[in-house]
């Protein structure tokens, strides 16, 4: 067995301060560039048992965790970005050997995940998430006197979170789900994603140390492996969790959506899931840039293989010159840009079964295609072209497949092209690419405007929709079947309202309040007093 101390995994499961080896079927790590196992180590999928253990861990620390103090949560998250980063190399050789995704890549990747529990630790510091309010008691009002009021947002309780496949360091173990549920004082519990398990496990121990290391409950942290579905549905099954994270397909977050309905207790699932990004481009800006637009979305549309929550798999233009020209140029780029591998075997063969799919639809041509892939697991970018009417009139073409595909839609005017953003499903984001010095164009965007945001969770001009800020005022969310709940966002500091809740108290006596809400403001928040805002 492999040391941990070693920076190479192995093959455990983390369940609270314990290192646990799973009982059930094997799981071996594949290199999808090679479609060969990485030696070293097998994973055993966990049971029920397993998953049981953990939860009841959870539960136990939850009180004693979301009661500490601010501060300390804060230095929590701090001290996993720190050993994140002491990984080193270690760290980005596995993930490149789980996932084929570049090391310049992984790297970014591991910045972003650092960045992000830093940010969380500042929020967690300021205490503005609190929502602390204060309506003073009104003694003498008439006809009725009124209580003294105070309210503050409370953590949910223990939270499930699912790694993501195309995201093995920011959408996983230590990613945002993880890191704004630990900002908001709920444990959490991971299921690794099969693909990267290794990947997975050091990032687990990292935060498994920084809970020791802090003094904090060994239930803050789990980590666990599964096999199919058995052991996610009893996850989120279990009654200690009171919220779920999840990022992938439509189909997982759907079953775990009617896994947590059915409990006696329902609960939240936060599933990010399928989005196909419509991309317009409208008439003067095609005109004008036509073939400068056409070279960013391809590269867009390419980017880490198409393997992108964010990926533009629809282009919305008015039929004419200037969008064949548009057509010829996103071809010309297409080709020019090699075939690149996927994450696993089963995400290339599900994309070339849905590049195929399209291919025998009525109506939708090809209009290019990158160069034939050299090696296993490797997908070739394709666009293909239709009319508006085909696409109004079949629903497959608004299914996202996972790659580096999109689709071009012909309208005939503008009067179509609005019918085809009405038509739209929710979805993360939408891009419009205007010409702002010309009217006509911030007519038509003016128009669009209110449909897309009944659409969409964010709305780009003039840009690229993959890549995504960890901010303030980032949403990474939409209607469904983007997500299944579009009030939240998974990406940017708003991600920590998804594991809270308000709770009122009414007439409490000063030493019982919690400390945001006390008279003398002893943790100096800003707080709305009596409708007025201020640090006081």
């Amino acid at each position: 067995m492999s040391n941990p101390s070693s920076g190479w995994p192995t093959g455990e499961m983390l369940i609270g301060g314990s290192a646990v080896r799973g009982s059930g079927a094997p799981l071996q790590a594949l290199n999808p560039a090679t479609d060969a196992p990485i030696d070293t180590p097998t994973f055993n999928s966990g049971t029920r048992e397993d998953v049981a253990r953990a939860c009841e861990l959870a539960a136990a620390a939850f009180d004693t965790y979301r009661a500490a103090p601010l501060e300390s949560r804060a230095r929590f998250l701090e001290a996993i970005a720190d050993g994140i980063a002491a990984l080193g190399d270690a760290l980005i050789e596995r993930a490149h050997a789980e996932s084929g995704l570049p090391k310049a890549r992984l790297e970014g990747e591991r910045g972003r995940t650092i960045g992000q529990l830093r940010l969380f630790a500042g929020l967690v510091r300021d205490g503005r998430w609190l929502d602390a309010t204060l309506d003073s008691a009104q003694p003498e009002r008439k006809p009725l006197p009124r209580a003294d009021l105070r309210k503050q947002n409370v953590p949910l309780g223990p939270v499930a979170v699912f790694g993501a496949s195309n995201f093995p360091l920011a959408f996983s173990v230590a990613g945002g789900d993880t890191a704004s549920a630990l900002a908001a004082g709920c444990p959490v519990v991971v299921k690794a994603h099969r693909a990267h398990l290794g990947t997975s496990e050091l990032v687990g121990r990292v935060v498994q140390q920084a809970v020791a290391q802090c003094g904090l409950p060994e239930g803050v942290f789990s980590l666990i492996v599964g096999a199919g579905s058995e052991v996610g549905e009893a996850l989120v099954a279990h009654p200690a969790i009171k919220a779920v994270g999840f990022t992938g397909s439509r189909h997982g977050g759907l079953s775990l959506v009617r896994t947590a309905a059915a409990r006696a207790e329902p609960i939240p699932v936060y599933a990010e899931m399928s989005s196909i990004n419509p991309f317009f481009v409208l008439p003067a800006a095609l005109a004008s840039r036509g073939d400068a637009i056409a070279r960013g979305f391809v590269d867009s549309l390419s980017l880490g293989a198409g393997q992108f929550c964010t990926n533009p798999g629809l282009v919305v233009a008015l039929a004419g010159d200037a969008l064949d020209a548009f057509i010829a140029a996103a071809r010309h780029a297409l080709a020019d840009k090699p075939a690149q591998t996927m994450l696993t075997a089963g995400i290339y063969s599900a994309y070339r079964s849905g590049v195929e799919q399209l291919g025998a639809l009525d109506g939708l041509a090809l209009a290019g295609e990158g160069p034939a892939a050299g090696g296993p697991n490797q997908a070739r970018g394709a666009l293909f072209v239709c009319d508006a009417e085909t696409f109004l009139s079949t629903s497959a073409l608004e299914d996202e497949v996972f790659g580096p595909v999109s689709t071009v839609i012909r309208c005939r005017d503008e009067a179509t092209l609005l019918r085809v953003a009405e038509h739209l499903q929710g979805q993360l984001t939408a891009t419009l690419h205007l010409d702002t010095t010309n009217a006509s164009d911030t007519a038509l965007a003016r128009r669009l405007l209110p449909v897309l945001e009944r659409k969409a969770g964010r709305i780009l001009a003039n840009g690229y929709p993959t890549g995504v800020e960890v901010c303030h005022a980032m949403v990474h969310g939409g209607p469904f079947p983007a997500t299944s709940d579009s009030r939240a966002t998974s990406v940017g500091s708003s991600a920590i309202e998804r594991f809270l809740r308000p709770v009122c108290y009414q007439d409490l006596p000063a030493e019982l309040l919690p400390e945001a809400l006390r008279d003398g403001n002893p943790l100096q928040l800003w707080r709305l007093s009596d409708g007025t805002f201020a640090q006081r």
